[in-house]
This record gives structure tokens, C-alpha cells and sequence, in this order.
């Protein structure tokens, strides 16, 4: 599966994934759902859900560091500048050979390009937030994040997946 097809797919998975409101319970409602997945696999995995700017759900599981939480800060920030998730941006950004600092002039220090942070947009109000996986490689954490969304809004999740690589 190459580059194209996952761009494809994620930006398909952004136009489905869109949520009826971003409340307090339904991001305890999501956080949780992903804390279930982790913890049935055994993942080490830092989980943020966000509205932007106010931390709705955070929790850092067992055998996590430190950097994992700067992960998840510096995934969000590209959630939040671009309203796209963090893997569709790098995906973008890899097939034109660039980094972010190249094209907008935003420090790796505070953006990271990689997978894991997904936009949480609400219907009639578009992007509110943010739900950030770190922990796993980049493409697993994305898959994560969309795997529990497809569970909280009961979606199925087989067509709505990354093609197995």
C-alpha cells in the first residue's frame, strides 16, 4: 500500500469520523475507549483528548517517557494549525520531499508530522479539537486513534482502516 492510497484512506477516515459535540463526556467517553484498547494489547501509549486549548482526557500508561507526552504536544499542534490529522500532513509533506519548516516555516520542535493525532471535527462547527496516540510507530498510533473513534460512533471499522502493509 503506498503513500497515495493511505492519503486517500485517511482523508476518507476525516470526512467520516465527525463527532454530534465535543463535551466533557464524550471525550471521557473516547479517552476511555482508548485506554480499553491499549490496556487489552498491552500498548505503552500516552492518550490526550482536547478540545483546543482545554484538556479534556489525558492519561500516560505504564512504560511511557517524558518524550511520548512531547509527541502528543507536538502532533496536536498540527492538528490545531492545519485541521488535518498529523499522518495525512507528513503523508502530504513526504511526497513533495518537504518539511514543515521548509514549506511554513514551523520549528520540528513544536510540530511533528508524524501519525497519531486525529482532528476531532463536529458537525455544523467543523474542527474543535484533538485525540493524540503516542507511543507506537507512527501509522499504528494513527490506526489506533481511528479504530476507538469508529468504536465510540459505531462505525465499522474494517472499511474505514489502513490497508494491512
Amino acid at each position: 500500500m503506498g503513500l497515495n492510497e493511505d492519503m486517500e484512506r485517511v482523508a476518507l477516515q476525516e470526512r467520516e469520523l465527525r463527532l454530534p459535540r465535543l463535551d466533557f463526556d464524550l471525550a471521557w467517553e473516547l479517552g476511555v475507549r482508548l485506554l480499553s484498547l491499549a490496556e487489552e494489547r498491552s500498548l505503552d501509549v500516552v492518550i490526550d483528548v482536547r478540545r483546543f486549548g482545554q484538556p479534556l482526557f489525558y492519561t500516560a500508561l505504564e512504560g511511557t517517557t517524558p518524550d511520548n507526552v512531547e509527541w502528543v504536544r507536538r502532533k496536536s499542534n498540527v492538528v490545531a494549525r492545519f485541521h488535518r490529522s498529523s499522518y495525512a500532513v507528513g503523508l502530504k509533506l513526504k511526497l513533495k520531499n518537504e518539511t514543515l519548516e521548509e514549506q511554513q516555516g514551523l520549528a520540528a520542535a513544536d510540530y511533528a508530522t508524524h501519525g497519531g493525532s486525529f482532528p476531532l471535527a463536529v458537525e455544523g462547527a467543523g474542527v474543535v479539537g484533538s485525540v493524540t496516540v503516542s507511543g507506537l510507530p507512527q501509522r499504528a498510533d494513527h490506526e489506533l486513534v481511528v479504530e476507538a473513534l469508529c468504536l465510540l460512533l459505531e462505525r465499522d471499522y474494517a472499511e474505514l482502516k489502513l490497508a494491512d502493509l
